[in-house]
């Protein structure tokens, strides 16, 4: 058994799809459960659809009607005929999120979002999936809401093993083509849910887990895993070998390559990740395994924009100790920021957090009852592993730097 995963850059157009194809066609596709994200941009388009449901209700439907106009040009592309059964089963699925743009009555935007936006792997998935049957390459379309199971932490959902593990195992045939949305899950009573942002990767990861599969592919835009996202940074480098320790290292950072939450469900069971460019499948592009040492071995950086830095100090210049540590976090927790870097001295705390649910003002709010607060808005993360004083000289050079924290293997770098 092995997964595939393709995201929304590799299906973002019919030609796209086509070339979906033919990767299956060059490596072979038997045994195969494939993972597709939303194509090009549609999970930013239902965002727009989402933004205007709650903001703007009179453009809601036109901006509904671009997403619909984008996915009936690749139909159009794809399937010269338009009684295809392609055609009524998108229509179905823009059917059934227009009814519930039309009688929801929750006024709780995460539980909204997730119920919108999984649209986007419903709609890709079943195009793939009927342009594949057309050609005779037979498949089977599984709705991954229904296998994997979550809790209720809307867009950034927990997954529950095991009732997942049962499920996959129990529904799953092996022995033919598969295709599923990446991202979507469900909650206890069957209400989409979303695993995060670029969570289609967990998706396959969560799938070669309960199936025992013999190794996951991400199939992307890029030669493999390079060891600097070429848009920030010159000379970027192909690593061609990585151990899981490694690689959740620099996922753990923020590589965006590799979700953070992809590897360990692979590391346990010792299943191989493969990063491989869809433009040239044969190429070997980058393995994920254990006891691998990074090759090469080269600085690799990581750079996170729309930061925010926020420094604490006591206003009674007491220690920033465990029962103050501990209001920090729960605070954060409660306002579910994502921690990127963490650094305290005896009278002040520092943290470097996305704001991912616009909880910032409440937070800081709460933070100046017990605090001093300071922040700045809009700061960059760089992260470097197995740097040296040249490389952070370059991350430096022409910038603020606001803080910085050094370990044996990685520097952390905050800048304005």
């Amino acid at each position: 058994m092995q997964i595939f995963k393709f995201g929304g850059a590799s299906v973002k157009d019919a030609q796209g799809v086509k070339n979906l194809t033919k990767v299956l066609q060059t490596v072979g596709y038997s045994n195969t459960l494939v993972v597709v994200s939303a194509m090009g941009k549609t999970t930013n388009a239902l965002e727009v659809v989402i933004n205007n449901y709650f903001n703007n209700t009179s453009q809601t439907q036109s901006a509904l009607q671009e997403v619909k106009k984008f996915h009936n040009a690749i139909l159009l592309e794809l399937f010269e005929d338009e009684r295809h059964t392609a055609y009524d089963k998108i229509t179905t699925h823009f059917n059934e999120l227009s009814r519930f743009l039309n009688t929801n009555k929750s006024p709780d935007y995460n539980f909204v979002y997730d119920q919108i936006i999984g649209y986007g792997e419903l709609i890709s998935t079943t195009i793939i999936s009927e342009y594949l049957n057309s050609i005779h390459i037979k498949n089977n379309w599984i709705d991954a809401r229904e296998l994997i199971k979550t809790d209720t932490f809307y867009r950034r959902a927990n997954v529950n093993w095991d009732a997942t593990h049962r499920l996959i195992s129990e529904n799953v045939n092996t022995s033919t083509l598969n295709i599923t949305q990446g991202f979507l899950g469900s909650d206890p009573n069957n209400f989409t849910t979303s695993l995060g942002r670029e969570g289609s990767d967990y998706s396959a990861a969560i799938f070669a887990y309960c199936l025992n599969a013999n190794s996951v592919t991400i199939w992307k835009d890029v030669p493999g895993v390079l060891n600097a996202d070429p848009r920030y940074f010159n000379n970027a480098v192909l690593l061609h070998n990585i151990s899981y320790r490694e690689a959740i290292e620099l996922a753990f950072y923020g590589a965006s390559v590799i979700h953070p939450k992809t590897l360990q469900p692979l590391q346990r069971k010792e299943i191989p990740l493969y990063v491989k460019s869809f433009l040239n499948p044969t190429a070997n592009g980058t393995k994920i395994y254990k006891d691998v040492v990074l090759n090469p071995m080269v600085p690799c950086y990581i750079v996170k924009k729309h930061q925010i830095l926020i420094s604490l100090s006591s206003l009674d210049f007491s220690y920033i100790v465990e029962e103050n540590i501990s209001v920090i976090f729960s605070l954060l927790h409660k306002y579910k920021m994502k921690v990127d870097l963490i650094q305290n001295s005896a009278i002040s705390f520092s943290v470097c957090v996305d704001d991912l649910y616009d909880n910032l003002d409440t937070l800081l709010h709460d933070l100046k009852a017990k605090f001093k607060v300071s922040h700045f808005r809009d700061v960059s993360l760089y992260t470097i592993r197995h740097y040296t004083q040249e490389t952070i000289t370059q991350i430096e050079n022409d910038k603020t730097v606001l803080l910085k924290q050094l370990t044996q293997e990685t520097v952390q770098v905050v800048t304005k």
